[in-house]
């Protein structure tokens, strides 16, 4: 058996494969709540094989969406809108994961494949067109973007019961695997960055300081939770700019999380600031992983450009990750586990659903 499809448990659950969908936005709901699309998107890939299937990037409040398409669960009209679609990733055989979110200074934007009038619309989202004034931990910026707010006491821990209250929704839902949302210049990544954070007191300054709040997060998360569900960190392990967050820092943070109640890390990087200067190719955040793994001595994920399944289990017997996370290889191909199994000379029988099984083709 290979490494890739070899199982892996975290505290009481067992993934079936180390190859697990990353969370893709989809900008495809209406007041936080999923539908038809969220459902055919995500158990497709159950069906093409993957061992756990990531949903989106989850909004724990409504100032806490990217755009106003974004999906949510601080209400139970989500909750139950989410339930059917966790039902059918079970059905075909995946974990069902969900990422809870908060845009922060990045949210009220428009979504990608916004257009009015046959224009393209950028930026950020008028309060006319539904929009809000976004929240961080200091009055800075996105470059182009409208200026936050900076969060005050009270605000950061209404934050902090916020993720609670959406894990007890996730679980509520079916959820079996929850992933705070660490990364990619989100609102717990503006805190942990020296860049976005300017912050002078309790939460920011030191290392220590600006990481309160994520392991505030994960500690709360883990105490909803209990002992056996699975927690995942996504952190950006650099911000691919000068005086920005390293692998070093975010290896440290990692072993707080940890000690909160996290049981792995999804190491990923960048997109704090626009003036980011990061070389991308395939495998480019491995690196990333491998030092978060060496540094830490916790259980990581890679993700970044995998698109094989020789690539993938190279990239495990190396020892430079525990499972690995692909995204837009997914989204070219749903059946990325099925074929990536064939590469690997997996049996058949051993993936593949019986329905689809007349159409396996011998790749090795």
């Amino acid at each position: 058996m290979s490494l890739l499809f070899s199982p892996l448990t975290l505290r009481e659950t067992t993934f079936r494969n180390r190859l697990w969908v990353a969370p893709m936005c989809q900008y495809s709901a209406e007041e936080g709540v999923p539908n038809d699309w969220h459902h055919v998107h995500l158990a497709q890939f159950a069906s093409g094989g993957a061992g756990l299937v990531v949903a989106e990037a989850t909004a724990v409040v409504p100032e806490g969406r990217i755009s106003p398409r974004d999906t949510g669960i601080w209400n139970d009209d989500q909750r139950d809108a989410w339930r059917p679609v966790v039902d059918a990733i079970h059905a075909r055989g995946s974990l069902a994961g969900i990422q809870l979110a908060h845009a922060g200074r990045k949210g009220s934007t428009w979504w990608p494949f916004a257009t009015r009038d046959g224009l393209a619309l950028h930026g950020s989202v008028p309060a006319a067109d539904g929009g809000w004034t976004a929240v961080a931990p200091s009055a800075v910026a996105y470059e182009g973007f409208a200026e936050p707010v900076a969060l005050d006491a009270s605000g950061i821990e209404a934050l902090v019961e916020a993720f609670r209250a959406a894990t007890r929704r996730a679980l509520d839902a079916g959820f079996d695997v929850l992933e705070v949302h660490a990364a990619h210049g989100y609102l717990l990544h503006e805190f942990l960055s020296p860049l976005s954070n300017r912050r002078s007191d309790e939460w920011g300054g030191t290392l220590e300081n600006r990481a309160r709040v994520v392991v505030d997060v994960v500690r709360a998360v883990r105490a909803e939770a209990g002992e056996g569900v699975p927690v995942l960190v996504r952190f950006s392990a650099s911000d691919a700019a000068p005086g920005g967050l390293e692998p070093d820092d975010v290896a440290q943070v990692s072993r707080w999380a940890v000690d909160a109640g996290a049981d792995l890390i999804d190491v990923s990087s960048a997109g704090l600031v626009a003036h980011q200067q990061l070389a991308v190719g395939p495998g480019y955040q491995v690196p990333f992983a491998a030092r978060v793994r060496e540094l830490s001595d916790a259980p990581v994920a890679a993700v970044g450009i995998i698109t094989s399944g020789v690539q993938a289990e190279q990239i495990l017997r190396d020892g430079d990750a525990d499972a690995i996370f692909a995204a837009r290889e997914w989204l070219r191909d749903p059946h990325f586990g099925l074929r990536a199994a064939g590469e690997l000379g997996e049996a058949p029988e051993s993936i593949w659903p019986p329905q689809y099984i007349r159409a396996f083709r011998p790749t090795r």
